[in-house]
């Protein structure tokens, strides 16, 4: 809408993303010493999430006397302060639930609520963005009326979420308040947190491609616009609903790393097959698009319920809690590669030759933009999730061993 080339707003959208990689575990660490303190670091949700509201509505709210670079100035400054909250409000909310329990199995319950949510949210937010552009009168105008109401709720939701926690009390607490250089050294320690980092840093990376691409496949491949580009997301995210139960089952029987395992073949044989999108019927892409967005559920899941379980091993190492210094990293990792996603998508359109239009205009693309928009897609989303699989298939924290490091811990306590 907004007039800005390919390779411009690549930057945009990557740039303030990637301020993420400082502020999240800059946040992890005043999240751990408000821990320390006060016992309790829920504060920081309602801090982050009154920050994200008013600046995703800023966002979207670019005057009409802006084209091009200076409309992507603005975008990016408003963008670079909503990532901000989201920082604060991540890293808190990431941090918590290694601090509610230390029960192996009830850490995944509590994940797979939090992705029926997640989903729903996503459902929600990404079919219905379209329609509100819609109903606000589209162009520019209907964009800027959809962040605000977006904005809204965003802050109605936080302060929900704050409100529900701000007297919960957590089994554990900090006993420690770690130096930048003790934070590092924790980070670099912890084998499993760093193997399971990895693997879902690629992941998300693959995933955030594929999301940018969806708009795109949706005009330029299926030849629609916002319904199919509402069918897409429908595609992607509802199925996740309708399975979460499957894969909380799979942790019970199987474990979660070998549901992990599981989810992540799913997605990697549906990317694969999108790759033939230029020639297959619509409604098989719509089916392979379900089959991704089934996996994706397990691909939320699975990390997000290993995650306490690494952040305890440390605990049960060192003998005290630092999750804030584990999500800060994590958060960061999530949002940079969920930002190089779109950063890649523009890149390989501008490479492949992708023209760029403004405002509702739809212009006829090359064959090799074509080209690049199903790549975009497909293949690089195979290509990290190829990536990711060594370092899952290393990970190998069980709740079998985590028990043996609480045990080592506690018998050297006494001793």
């Amino acid at each position: 809408m907004l007039g800005v080339a390919a390779a411009i707003a690549s930057l945009v959208v990557f740039i303030p993303k990637a301020w993420d990689v400082i502020i999240a575990p800059v946040m992890g660490g005043v999240s751990d010493k408000t821990m320390l303190r006060r016992g309790s670091r829920v504060r920081w949700l309602l801090v982050g999430g009154l920050i994200i509201g008013p600046m995703f509505a800023l966002t979207f709210a670019a005057p009409s006397g802006l084209q091009g670079n200076a409309a992507a100035l603005w975008v990016g400054v408003f963008f670079l302060f909503a990532i901000t909250g989201f920082a604060t409000f991540q890293v808190t909310y990431l941090a918590m639930p290694a601090e509610f329990t230390d029960d192996y199995s009830e850490r995944t319950r509590i994940m797979s609520i939090r992705i029926v949510f997640l989903t729903l949210s996503i459902l929600l937010f990404g079919a219905g963005a379209p329609i509100l552009v819609n109903a606000f009168g589209s162009g520019r105008s209907g964009y800027a009326g959809m962040g605000v109401v977006v904005g809204v709720l965003l802050v109605i939701a936080t302060v929900v979420c704050w409100a529900m926690l701000r007297k919960t009390k957590s089994y554990t607490q900090a006993e420690t308040e770690p130096s930048f250089k003790e934070r590092v050294a924790a980070v670099r320690e912890n084998r499993w947190f760093l193997l399971l980092g990895i693997t879902f840093v690629c992941q998300a990376l693959g995933v955030g491609a594929m999301l940018a691409a969806v708009p795109y496949l949706a005009t330029y491949i299926l030849g629609g616009g916002e319904l199919e580009q509402t069918l897409l997301f429908a595609c992607l995210v509802a199925p996740a609903i309708l399975v979460m139960p499957l894969w909380s089952l799979t942790a019970r029987r199987v474990g979660k790393h070998r549901g992990f395992l599981t989810a992540s073949g799913i997605f990697l044989i549906a990317a694969i097959g999108l790759f033939f999108s230029q020639s297959l019927p619509d409604a098989a892409i719509y089916v392979l698009v379900a089959m991704v967005g089934v996996a994706y559920a397990g691909m939320q899941m699975f990390p997000l319920a290993m995650l306490p379980d690494a952040v305890s091993a440390d605990a049960a190492i060192h003998g005290s809690q630092r999750a804030g210094v584990f999500t800060g990293v994590w958060a960061a990792g999530e949002t940079v590669s969920l930002a190089l996603g779109p950063a890649v998508v523009g890149l390989i359109l501008a490479v492949t030759g992708f023209i760029s239009s403004e405002g509702d205009q739809t212009v006829t693309q090359p064959s090799s933009a074509l080209t690049g928009i199903v790549l975009s897609f497909s293949l690089f989303p195979a290509l990290m999730m190829l990536l990711s699989l060594p370092t899952l298939f290393k990970y190998d924290l069980t709740e079998k061993r985590l028990d043996e490091l609480r045990g080592s811990h506690d018998t050297a306590a006494a001793t």
